[in-house]
């Protein structure tokens, strides 16, 4: 039991550093071959005027959507457990993810009109 629990995180950190080294590989194997063809090495930076809306904007809306989200979940199913019967343990993690993707969504969308 006790080698289970030791493996488990190291297959998991394992994974992880693996998915990171072929990124990071691929993408120098990918920059060197451009460089060997003779494109331009100003393709690699992105340039600062692509993002107008400051980043803090952008994470505190999504942020705040987010915890709205869950209350309103927290909301719902509390009414729901209570009007209609539904079994607490079916309606508190069903409305609380299903609210936090909705609210997810709306700061997603209200995230591009703030880029325009």
């Amino acid at each position: 039991m006790e080698a289970t629990e030791v493996l488990i995180p190291l297959i998991f950190f394992g994974s992880v550093f693996g998915i990171v080294y072929l990124f990071v590989t691929a993408r120098n194997k990918e920059r060197l071959a451009l460089i060997e063809k003779g494109a331009d090495a100003s393709i690699f930076y992105s340039s600062k005027e692509k993002r107008v809306t400051p980043l803090w904007k952008v994470f505190i809306l999504n942020f705040s959507l987010l915890l709205m989200g869950i209350g309103l979940g927290i909301f719902i199913a509390g009414i729901l457990s209570e009007v209609i019967g539904l079994k607490e343990d079916i309606a508190y993690p069903g409305t609380i993810f299903l609210m936090a993707g909705a609210g997810l969504f709306v700061g997603f969308n209200m995230t591009k009109t703030l880029d325009k």
